[in-house]
């Protein structure tokens, strides 16, 4: 059973791995020109998950 996993399993599991990786990189080539630009860097209020009270 020890050599199944180690010879077969894993390697596919890597193999799967990859490829899903491939396809999920791949797939920005294909989303419209808004979409496939990265994240802004700057932080912006409105979309914040937890609202921090401004203190003076």
């Amino acid at each position: 059973m020890s050599a199944f996993v180690r010879q077969i399993l894993i390697p596919f599991l890597i193999l799967v791995v990859f490829l899903f990786t491939l396809v999920v990189v791949s797939a920005r080539a294909f989303l419209p020109g808004d979409m496939a630009q990265p994240a802004p860097l700057g932080s912006d209020p409105s979309i914040a998950l937890i609202q921090l009270p401004h203190w003076s």
